[in-house]
C-alpha cells in the first residue's frame, strides 16, 4: 500500500520547512533558466531556490493542504510588501492579518482560496505556528523544557560564545540528567510518531530514535553556531525570535518576488511531475526515501532518473534510514566530499546524512 493511502494528508503537517535552505542551494548550484523539481512541504526551500533565477520550480507534494500553503505564501510574496508578508505569515506582530489576506484572496487558485476562507482563524493567530510539527516543538518548549531549564539558562544557551565556551556551557550547565531523561522520552519513536510526525513515516526506522535525536541535538547545542540557528531557536522556544528562514530575509525578498511566477504546484508523487513538465536540471527530494521499503526506493529512483537531464543534481537527506541512489544506479555520481562539507554546515540537526548526486552526462 502506498504512503498516500497510509498516512494522513488532510491538515498542515509542516508550516515551515525544517531542512537547511542554504545547504540545498549550495548543493544544487542552479543556473539561470534551469528547471527544478522540489518537494513542496511548506514551500520555503522552493522559494529560496528562486534566488538563482530558474525558469521553473515545480513544488510537488502528495498533500493538497501543503500545496494550499505554498500557494498562500506565493500570493503573499507576489502581491504584498516585505513587512506585510512577515505580518501575514505570523513572523511579525500585527492585527491586520485578515485584512492582508483579503488583499491576496482573489489571487489564489479557487480550491486554495476556499481552504483559507474556511481557516481564517489560523491566519489570524499566525500561520507559521499551525503545523503539526510546529505544535510538537511548541509542546516541548512550553510544557517540557520549563521543567529542565530556566528562561535565563535558555537565553544563555543562545548567547554568542566561542566554540570552547559553548561546549563548556553545554557540558556543565545544559546537559543535565533531567535534559537527557525528558528529552529522550519526548523524542522517542512513539511520542514523535504520535505528536510530531506520522507513525507511518517512521515505519522503516529500526534504530533507537531517542538516542539518535539526542546525539544529533548535542552536536548543534554544543556548537558556537547555535545562537544563529533559526530552527534550533524554534525547537527550544516555540518561536524564531529575530531569526528568519532564508526565503524571508529582507536582502533576499526582492529577488524572490521578481521570480515568484516560476513556482508551480503539482499534486502527486515527485516522479510523476515529468509527465507534465518534462525533464529537470536539479531535484530537491527532501527525505522522501526515508518512508520507502527498499524495492519502492529503487523503483522511485529509476522513475526520477528518467525525468532528470544529463548533469542534473539530486539532493536529499537521510534521517534515520540510510538510502543512497548511487548504490543502485551506476549512472549517478556520488558527490561525497561536497555532500559531507555541506552536512557539517547543516542547521537541521535531525538528519544523519545529506546526499548529493549527479547524473553523468552521456556521450
Amino acid at each position: 500500500m502506498a504512503i498516500s493511502e497510509k498516512a494522513k494528508f488532510d491538515f498542515i503537517r509542516y508550516a515551515n520547512v525544517w531542512e537547511d535552505a542554504s545547504v540545498l542551494r549550495n548543493a544544487l548550484q542552479i543556473q539561470e533558466g534551469d528547471a527544478v523539481l522540489s518537494v513542496a512541504s511548506a514551500g520555503d526551500n522552493c522559494f529560496y531556490l528562486l534566488m538563482d533565477k530558474p525558469k521553473l520550480v515545480v513544488a510537488a507534494d502528495l498533500s493538497e493542504v501543503q500545496l494550499h500553503l505554498v500557494e498562500f505564501k506565493k500570493a503573499a510574496i507576489k502581491h504584498l510588501d516585505y513587512n506585510e508578508v512577515l505580518e501575514l505569515l505570523g513572523f511579525a506582530k500585527g492585527n491586520n492579518r485578515i485584512e492582508l489576506y483579503r488583499k491576496i484572496q482573489k489571487e489564489l487558485p479557487s480550491d486554495a482560496m476556499q481552504y483559507w476562507d474556511d481557516h481564517t482563524e489560523v491566519i489570524r493567530l499566525g500561520l507559521h505556528h499551525d503545523g503539526k510539527f510546529e505544535k510538537y516543538f511548541q509542546t516541548f518548549s512550553q510544557k517540557v523544557l520549563p521543567f529542565i531549564h530556566s528562561k535565563r539558562t535558555i537565553a544563555k544557551l543562545f548567547s554568542p560564545k566561542s566554540e570552547a565556551e559553548q561546549k563548556a556551557f553545554y557540558d556543565n550547565k545544559w546537559n543535565t540528567w533531567r535534559w537527557k531523561y525528558l528529552f529522550k522520552i519526548f523524542f522517542s519513536k512513539r511520542v514523535m510518531g504520535w505528536l510530531g510526525r506520522d507513525p507511518e513515516f517512521l515505519r522503516q526506522v529500526d534504530i533507537n530514535v531517542a538516542d539518535f535525536i539526542y546525539a544529533q541535538a548535542e552536536k548543534q547545542l554544543s556548537s558556537s553556531r547555535a545562537h544563529n540557528n533559526h530552527m534550533l531557536r524554534y525547537n527550544l522556544t516555540g518561536d524564531f525570535g529575530s531569526l528568519l528562514p532564508e526565503y524571508l530575509l529582507e536582502e533576499n525578498f526582492a529577488e524572490i518576488k521578481n521570480n515568484i511566477d516560476a513556482i508551480q504546484t503539482f499534486k502527486g508523487y515527485a516522479q510523476e511531475a515529468g509527465a507534465k513538465y518534462g525533464k529537470f536540471d536539479a531535484m530537491n527530494l527532501s527525505n522522501i526515501f526515508e518512508y520507502m521499503p527498499q524495492d519502492i526506493f529503487t523503483q522511485t529512483g529509476k522513475a526520477l532518473l528518467d525525468i532528470a537531464k544529463p548533469g542534473a543534481r539530486l539532493a536529499y537527506w537521510n534521517l534515520m534510514v540510510p538510502r543512497r541512489l548511487s548504490t543502485q544506479f551506476t549512472e549517478l555520481e556520488h558527490l561525497e566530499e561536497l555532500g559531507k562539507q555541506l552536512a557539517e554546515e547543516d542547521k537541521g540537526f535531525y538528519y544523519s546524512n545529506f546526499i548529493l548526486e549527479k547524473l553523468k552526462s552521456h556521450g
